[in-house]
Order: C-alpha cells, then sequence, then structure tokens
C-alpha cells in the first residue's frame, strides 16, 4: 500500500512539474511578443546591433508627437540650381589657388565651400587643398592623400564641372616656384569680403599666375554676400551638399551605422552635447565642472589662457560661468538634456545616439543622461572595432609606451640642490613608491603631474586628431539622416563655425520638415535655475508646460526664424535660406521675415519648378495612403505648437527669447509643488 501511495505521489510531483515548464514557455512567449520594438541596451557594447528587423513591413509605431515633420515647413524644398544666366567655366584662367586649410572638421567643410566659392569669383583655377590634420605628418595611412583622407576626390571634381575647374596639383613649372616660397600666400580672415579678393587678390593672381591661401577662421569670406551674388550662394550650397560626400567606405559605414539603429524599426534621435574644450575656454564655461571633475575646469583655464596669449580671444580669463550660462553662452549639460527630452514625451527606452569625436569630461559626463535613457550609444556601440579600424587603414607603428620619465639627478646634484635649500626642519622619510600606472603616463594625466605646462602634441596625439575627423564624418552622416536632432550647444552666430549648426544647415535643406530642435539657451537656463534645487524630483505642471512650448516652438517656424536671425551673418550654411530652397504652393500663408539689411531670411523663396511640384504632390498623396490605412481610433494627432501662441516676426535681432516666462508666478510655479 506505501508503495502505491509513493508512486502517485512521484506521478503527481511530475505532472505539477510539466505544467510548470509549459507555463513557463507560455509566458516567455507572450512577453517576446508583446515587446517587438524593445532593445536590449545590454547586448549593444558587444558588437552593436541585429540588423534584422524585428518586424516585416515599412510602418513603424512612431509617436507622432515625438517625431511626426513639422507642418508649417513641409512646403520647403531643397533646390539649389543656379536660376540666372551662369556659363561654364573655360581652360582659360586668372591661375591657380592652392591652400592649406587649419582646423576640426567643421572648419574644413566651411573653408571648402568659402574656397570653391572665391575660386569662382576669381576666374581661377582651384588645386585640391590640403587638410593639415591629415598630412602624412601625422602618421596616417600611406593610402590617403590629405584631402582624399576625408572626401571623395572624383566625385568633388565631377560634381563641380561647371562650377569651377579643379586640379589635383600644381603644374610642375610653378611647383619648384613653391617649393622655394615664391609664391604670395595670404591670410583672410572668415569675414573677409568680396571686395579684397577682387582689388588685392586678384592683380597677384594676374600677374604670379598662382597664389596660396592659409585658412584657420573656418572660412574666407563673409557669410551674407550682396543680392548680385545670389548665384554664389548657391554654389555654396551645391559644394556642402552635394560635391562634399564622403569617401566611399565613410560613407558605407555610415548609412549601415543608420540602418542599425533603425533595425528595431523605431525612429532615433541624435544628440551632439558641444562639450568641446576649445569652445568651453573660448565661451568661458570652466566652472561648469567644478562639481563633477576639478581637473576639468583648470585644463579649460589653461587652453582659455592660450587662446589670450594668441589672441584669438579678446576677454578676462576669469568669468563668472554661472553668468555665462545664463547668457546662453554655454553647452546645456547632459542631466539637463535628460530632463528636457523626457518632459517632451520621449520613452526612456529612446534610441538615442551620441555624436561628436570629442566630449570633454569623457563617458563619465554622460552618466546622467544614460541613467535616464538607457539606449544611449555612440559610434564604439554601433560599430565593431574592426570596421572602425577599416576606415583607417594600414598605419606606421607607434612605440606602445611614449611616456618617458624625467632624467633621474646625479648625487652632486642631489647634494647641490639640498645645500641651496637652506636650513629646515629634519625632513621626514619619503614615502614608498608607487607603480606608475598607464593611464598615468598619457594624456594630460601624464605631463599636469609632472609641469605646469602643457606639451606640444605627441605622435599619438597627432593621428589621433586625425581620425577624429573620420569619427566626426560618421557622426555628420548620422546626425542629418537622424529622426530628430537636439543639439547641446551651438554657436549662435559667435565664434566659429560648429558641428551642431553644420547639422542644423544640412537638415534644413534636405528635409526643412523634420525634427530639429534650436533652443534658446538663456531661457533654458532661466527654467533650470527655477528647478536648480530640485532638478531630479521636481513636479512642477506649469514648469512642464513652458518647456513643451518653447521646445516645440523651437522646432517650427518661429524657432528658424530666430535662429536665422542669429547664425545666418556669420555662417551661411547654417540657415541656407532663402537662396537654396523653393517652395510648393500650399493653401497655407508663410511668414516672410527680413533681416537688417532689408533681404529675406524667411519666406522668400522662389516658387519650385513644376517637375518638382508634380514629384510632391506624387508623394503626399502616396503618404496620405499609407497614413490612413496605418491610423486607428487611439491614434494621436501630429503635435504642432498646441497651445502656443505665434511668436510676431518683426522682433529684432532674433532676441524673442521664444518663450516668455510668465512673471506673475502663481502657487503651481513653486518647484517644491
Amino acid at each position: 500500500m506505501k508503495m502505491a501511495f509513493k508512486s502517485k505521489i512521484k506521478w503527481i510531483a511530475l505532472f505539477v512539474l510539466i505544467l510548470s515548464m509549459v507555463s513557463l514557455v507560455i509566458h516567455l512567449s507572450i512577453t517576446k511578443l508583446s515587446g517587438p520594438y524593445s532593445l536590449q541596451s545590454t547586448l549593444m557594447p558587444a558588437i552593436g546591433f541585429n540588423l534584422t528587423p524585428i518586424f516585416d513591413g515599412d510602418r513603424a509605431v512612431r509617436n507622432k508627437r515625438s517625431w511626426g515633420h513639422v507642418k508649417s515647413l513641409k512646403s520647403l524644398q531643397p533646390y539649389a540650381n543656379p536660376r540666372s544666366s551662369y556659363p561654364v567655366p573655360t581652360e582659360k584662367s586668372n591661375g591657380y589657388i592652392y591652400a592649406k586649410i587649419f582646423g576640426g572638421f567643421e572648419k574644413i567643410r566651411s573653408s571648402i565651400c568659402d574656397l570653391v566659392t572665391i575660386s569662382r569669383l576669381l576666374n581661377a583655377t582651384l588645386v585640391i587643398p590640403e587638410i593639415q590634420e591629415s598630412l602624412q605628418s601625422k602618421g596616417i595611412s600611406y593610402k590617403f592623400k590629405s584631402f582624399s583622407y576625408l572626401y571623395d576626390e572624383e566625385q568633388f571634381i565631377a560634381s563641380l564641372k561647371n562650377d569651377v575647374i579643379i586640379v589635383n596639383s600644381l603644374p610642375e613649372n610653378l611647383k619648384a616656384g613653391r617649393r622655394r616660397n615664391e609664391i604670395h600666400t595670404y591670410k583672410p580672415k572668415s569675414s573677409a569680403s568680396p571686395n579684397f579678393y577682387v582689388k588685392e587678390i586678384l592683380p597677384e593672381l594676374k600677374k604670379s599666375k598662382v597664389i596660396g591661401l592659409v585658412l584657420h577662421d573656418g572660412g574666407c569670406l563673409q557669410s551674407i554676400l550682396p543680392p548680385s551674388m545670389s548665384e554664389f550662394q548657391r554654389l555654396r550650397c551645391r559644394v556642402a551638399f552635394h560635391a562634399l560626400k564622403f569617401r566611399p567606405k565613410i560613407q558605407v559605414l555610415g548609412q549601415l551605422m543608420v540602418q542599425r539603429l533603425r533595425a528595431s524599426g523605431q525612429p532615433f534621435l541624435a544628440f551632439h552635447p558641444g562639450l568641446v574644450r576649445n569652445t568651453l575656454a573660448y565661451h568661458g564655461c570652466a566652472e561648469l565642472y567644478q562639481a563633477i571633475l576639478d581637473v576639468h575646469t583648470e585644463l579649460i583655464q589653461y587652453r582659455r589662457a592660450q587662446m589670450i596669449k594668441q589672441g584669438i580671444l579678446n576677454d578676462k580669463l576669469s568669468v563668472d560661468s554661472h553668468v555665462r550660462r545664463s547668457n546662453g553662452s554655454c553647452p546645456l549639460m547632459p542631466e539637463e538634456i535628460g530632463l528636457l527630452l523626457k518632459e517632451m514625451g520621449y520613452s526612456t527606452e529612446t534610441m538615442i545616439y551620441v555624436a561628436g569625436s570629442e566630449t570633454f569630461g569623457g563617458q563619465r559626463i554622460l552618466i546622467p543622461l544614460r541613467a535616464n535613457f538607457s539606449n544611449t550609444v555612440d559610434r564604439t556601440q554601433v560599430c565593431t572595432k574592426q570596421e572602425l579600424s577599416d576606415l583607417v587603414g594600414p598605419e606606421t607603428p607607434l612605440p606602445l609606451n611614449p611616456f618617458q620619465p624625467p632624467p633621474t639627478k646625479t648625487e652632486e646634484q642631489l647634494k647641490e640642490e639640498w645645500n641651496r635649500a637652506g636650513p629646515r626642519p629634519r625632513p621626514l622619510l619619503p614615502p614608498p613608491d608607487r607603480p606608475i600606472y598607464q593611464h598615468e603616463k598619457e594624456g594630460w594625466y601624464g605631463w599636469i603631474t609632472e609641469s605646469d605646462t602643457e606639451p606640444d602634441p605627441s605622435s599619438v596625439d597627432l593621428r589621433n586628431q586625425a581620425h577624429r575627423l573620420i569619427w566626426d564624418a560618421l557622426d555628420y552622416i548620422v546626425s542629418v539622416e537622424a529622426d530628430a536632432f537636439f543639439p547641446g550647444f551651438h554657436n549662435d552666430g559667435s565664434g566659429w563655425p560648429d558641428f551642431s549648426s553644420l547639422v542644423m544647415g544640412h537638415r534644413l535643406y534636405e528635409s526643412a520638415s523634420s525634427k530639429t530642435y534650436r533652443p534658446d539657451r538663456r531661457v533654458l537656463a532661466e527654467l533650470f535655475n527655477i528647478i536648480h534645487d530640485n532638478l531630479y524630483h521636481h513636479n512642477n505642471r506649469t514648469w512642464k508646460r513652458v518647456v513643451r512650448e518653447h521646445l516645440n516652438k523651437s522646432l517650427s517656424e518661429d524657432g528658424l526664424i530666430r535662429q536665422s536671425l542669429l547664425s545666418k551673418p556669420t555662417t551661411f550654411l547654417s540657415h541656407p535660406l532663402p537662396e537654396c530652397s523653393c517652395r510648393i504652393p500650399s493653401a497655407e500663408v508663410r511668414k516672410q521675415v527680413k533681416g537688417n539689411d532689408g533681404r529675406f531670411l524667411y519666406g522668400g523663396e522662389d516658387e519650385c519648378p513644376r517637375w518638382m511640384q508634380l514629384s510632391q504632390e506624387d508623394t503626399r498623396a502616396e503618404s496620405a495612403v499609407v497614413e490612413e490605412e496605418g491610423s486607428d481610433d487611439n491614434s494621436e494627432p501630429e503635435y504642432e505648437n498646441v497651445g502656443v501662441e505665434q511668436q510676431e516676426s518683426d522682433d529684432s535681432r532674433g532676441r524673442s527669447g521664444l518663450t516668455q516666462i510668465p512673471t506673475d508666478q502663481d502657487d503651481e510655479w513653486d518647484p517644491n509643488d
């Protein structure tokens, strides 16, 4: 009897175990099916992403509040073709122009556009310019010449054959004169006028048949040209947005990165922090790092002192960074960006791509953003190490350990120093030796502990500077293609060209209605001051409403107009309107805004050609069908300026602030609400 009872218990236990296994399998299946769009951030650091989309079809589930296009800008289309008589250049030119370009990715791109424009103005033959950051002296791969390290030479020459004659090198008879330094070389400013070239440089070009230009400031021609030179503005657009293509391997990997970021079927946002040491030093933002990384504050101040000594900056060394931040001169910090994106309704699982080859403070400064958005990635998590190294190509090996300890002193030298020191109390025993770790031998750790002056760049530093051009190129491709772009900093017309401004201008040209935030950092600084002591745990409905109103206005015509008033006078590529765009006729009444010189900054675009209008009508019809098929009763309306009054267009110099913070604060405005 006992044996039969024990046998029944065993069968019951086995049956319960089988039921538990079946239940577990069913629950796992349901969980997998219920979250087809989730992306496991823990898998990213391995090699990046699964390239196979999680679902079939092109209809991704999009939250139109966060990702939908801006209706008021949909009629703007890219159109940089010549509009008037524009003869093809002849072989008989006035001479050759060769140039050396210094600076990072942004300065190089802007300088090349100005250089082509000057060549057309002077009817000169342009020699492919030298990019100093990528010369062979940096130890980069022998496979590349200076220009071809970043851009496609053949594409550049072919695309501009109807604009400028471009050659790979100077003729042999002129090369000898260059080697003997017999060629006149000029260093024009980025604000140089066309008259400077016509009156000062053209006579010398005709006389000697060759001149040299050295470009440091991110350009060599003023941003806004006279109305009679509108074709030269369009030439700048053709160079920046059509002729300057990255070399094929960079293009392929950049597009592959975009595919991987969209592999889950969800859109993604690109974010450029703008935390660059030169930028922080130039604008006096050193104290923003005091609570995080004190030594970085000292490094920023050291670079600021260098800028003052070199004449780049005419300002005091020590300034109040918090005042500069309130003026909108400093970048937004990553924790502030995370809070803004949350208030805008972005899910914590939103894919955020961090662009920029340099983020001063490293990954540590991005911790608050990653805490809010776990799917925050950069190129090292989207690409494999092999893919990135393939772009660089074979290079000359560098010493593994470039650190050289200070020379040892002889016994006689030590005794002499001891005698010179004078009377003093008996010294304590020296502390025991400790090992010098590898991270203390490299970068700023290596010199800040040994010397008060920053050493000249090492061979490793020079090579890394050259590699940054490639990393910025990849990030540029991803940022332009992103479903939304948020700049942590852009120059607002002060200083030199910057990465975010060029991306914003490119996105405006290619797809004006895409989500591109143009925040007024002065307004946001005021808003963050209100909740400064309660940054992570505030629950203020009025504050949230003001933030949403401001950022949504920055997406629309109001933000675009404000940005044009600030940026276009110094960087045309950040706002290539109205010269490089046209409008599809629509029933909507568009705003028209003129600058101080009476010319249109917005609203004065030409009507698009008939063939473009027909193409757009077909596209709109197809998208309407797709939206109708994909819509349901629960779909949200497209979010655009909900409850926000339109800003008047006649504000001077763009200082309207997009959002006026109410002065009459009620109880709801209390940050502890």
